[in-house]
């Protein structure tokens, strides 16, 4: 069995500029339009489903720089 490696996402986006946000939810797949709406959100008001996806992504702080 393999430990799911989780990303850090709740300080990444307390800590993250928005353009690091965007970057962020681009990689997932996120269309434009909602990325805009979503980088200036408090992390807690996301989906469940897109909290998952990004604490499970494996995208590194490094990928977002």
């Amino acid at each position: 069995m393999t430990k799911i490696q989780t990303f850090d996402a709740v300080n990444f986006w307390k800590n993250a500029y928005a353009h690091q946000r965007g970057k962020l939810l681009k990689k997932l797949n996120v269309k434009d339009d909602q990325i805009k709406e979503l980088v200036n959100k408090p992390y807690v008001e996301l989906s469940s489903a897109l909290r998952y996806e990004i604490e499970t992504s494996n995208i590194q702080k490094t990928d977002l720089g």
